[in-house]
């Protein structure tokens, strides 16, 4: 298969799951392991393409980024409006912060074990599975998941989602799907949780691509960087039309259909890969 329409196939595959809660790390390994494209040039494309889908959350939510520079200069001075309620501002950045920092420290401690004893298909399984039922656990009998808007949201909120957001560390396990539960457990309610998980999503998506765009430019050669061009713009696409349709989904409905499909796909993976 050449090199482009795998980078056609991973960049869908990224940008219909990366705000999805089913894993966009986890199908990016199972795809990698079926096309054949494994091993250190995959994974560093698998994270470069993540930047297609980050640009998607700033073109979609440009109003609320651009908030997070209103009255920062004034912010600044005052350090008791930090811990207001609010995405706005000094007290939007330091919230983002707070939500990025638990799995940015638990990343950088254990990254080198995570990538050597987890990023398989079976752990991939587990995780689906894991997440699913946790999924279910949260969003069973909490109606609309909660009372609080994203405007609403506070300093601790944001840090226990973050620290709820480590379990996204785990591949298959989601770091959306992380963040939602995180949103809902803290009372936002299940569409406010969804659109924090796309805005906490820039910080640390963001850090961990720009690492592995340096590393892009030395792995691969200038014809399989056209190839990750391809993937990123794809990405990018997909990922806008799939924002919009998950916000569609859970203003209506509930993550349950999320949660088995998860499972579907866990048990088809744990099934192929203990039968080898």
């Amino acid at each position: 298969m050449s090199d482009w329409l795998i980078a056609i196939i991973l960049g869908l595959v990224e940008g219909i799951t990366e705000y999805l809660p089913i894993s966009s790390t986890g199908h990016l390994i199972l795809f990698g392991e079926l096309l054949s494209f494994t091993g250190d040039k995959a994974k560093t494309f698998d994270v470069v393409i993540q930047l297609g889908a980050i640009l998607s959350v700033l073109v979609l939510y440009w109003r609320r980024f651009l908030g997070l520079l209103d009255g920062v200069s004034g912010d600044v001075a005052h350090p008791r409006r930090w811990l207001e309620p609010g995405l706005r501002g000094v007290r939007g950045l330091f919230k983002l912060g707070l939500v990025t920092l638990p799995a940015l420290a638990v990343g950088l401690l254990f990254r080198h074990q995570i990538k050597e004893h987890l990023f398989a298909p079976l752990p991939v399984a587990t995780a689906l599975a894991v997440g699913a039922v946790l999924i279910l656990l949260v969003d069973r009998g909490r109606g609309e998941g909660g009372t609080q808007e994203v405007e609403q949201i506070t300093c601790r909120q944001s840090i226990l989602i973050g620290c709820v957001q480590c379990l996204a560390l785990w591949p298959g396990m989601s770091r959306s799907a992380s963040a939602i539960i995180g949103g809902m457990l803290v009372g936002l309610t299940r569409k406010s949780a969804a659109e924090f998980s796309f805005i906490a999503a820039v910080p640390i998506l963001g850090a961990a691509a720009m690492h592995d765009l340096f590393e892009a430019v030395q792995v691969f050669t200038a014809d399989e960087l056209f190839s990750v061009a391809i993937g990123f713009v794809v990405s990018f696409v997909t990922a806008l039309a799939a924002m919009k349709w998950f916000i569609g989904i859970v203003s209506r409905w509930s993550l349950r259909p999320f949660a088995y499909y998860r499972l579907l796909v866990a048990l088809l993976v744990a099934y192929l890969s203990l039968g080898k």
